[in-house]
């Protein structure tokens, strides 16, 4: 077992009394296409292992085991608020909190995790944004509960983590259509494909848009492609292109000291 690989916002590390987290692959006991910080409750990995790996996550954020909180995600807009340990996970896209020390946790394999955190209100959230979930308002929805708690999102500042950079994310232009059919200024994020039915999707600067749309002044990519980057993350992509059955999970994690 290795170090813990954390790679972390500089805007974030600018919030006081909060932590925050970006996990990479590495410092777990899971092994094979898991190897090794595979924290996914989803995968085919050995349950033992994959509650070690949360453990350690955990422990690296100064919180409890069962108080680092992830949902069981489905590519939705659907936002929960949590003030504590709960004994069965809800179906949703974004968890946000106002309790100290309770880390509120996105689980990502290519897909854009999103750490958010209003300082002032003392209100922090993950959330899970795939292409489907950004497309549909998971970032929209983040916020709104976040209000609900006392937030303000011109003061919310936020990071986009570790995911599928545009030049490892070919789609077709169905794909395309069914984007700017839904969302008409969303064309700015799509580029040539190596085909002329191929374009290549900036999912990390999509996000960045919404967020921008949606009021918040502070935001950032911090710049690491998941498919790219093996010997870092995990990446779904990368599993299927390979054949392979299945793939670990990264953990992005927050939570106000």
């Amino acid at each position: 077992m290795s170090h813990l690989a954390i790679l972390r916002s500089p805007l974030l590390c600018e919030v006081a009394g909060v932590r925050h987290a970006f996990f990479g692959r590495r410092g777990g006991s899971s092994t094979g296409v898991y190897d090794s910080l595979n924290v996914g409750l989803g995968s085919k990995d050995d349950p033992e292992a994959v509650r070690a790996n949360r453990a350690r996550a955990a422990a690296a954020m100064g919180v409890a085991p069962d108080a680092l909180l992830t949902a069981y995600q489905v590519h939705s807009a659907r936002a929960v608020s949590v003030d504590g340990p709960w004994s069965e996970r809800p179906q949703a896209d974004a968890v946000v909190t106002s309790t100290p020390y309770v880390a509120c946790g996105a689980l990502s394999a290519d897909c854009a995790p999103i750490l958010l955190a209003d300082g002032e209100a003392k209100v922090v959230a993950a959330a899970h944004a795939g292409w489907r979930g950004a497309l549909d308002g998971v970032v929209e929805a983040t916020l709104a509960e976040m209000e609900a708690r006392g937030a303000r999102r011109d003061r919310v500042v936020a990071a986009v983590g570790p995911c599928i950079a545009q030049a490892s994310y070919e789609v077709g232009v169905e794909f395309l259509e069914r984007f700017v059919g839904q969302a008409p200024e969303s064309a700015k994020f799509f580029a040539l494909g190596r085909s002329p039915e191929k374009r290549q999707f900036d999912l990390p600067g999509f996000v960045l848009g919404r967020l921008a749309e949606a009021g918040v002044r502070q935001a950032e990519w911090i710049g690491r492609d998941t498919c790219a980057e093996e010997a870092l993350f995990f990446s779904n992509r990368r599993a299927v292109l390979r054949g392979e059955t299945d793939y670990g999970r990264l953990l992005s994690a927050i939570a106000l000291t």
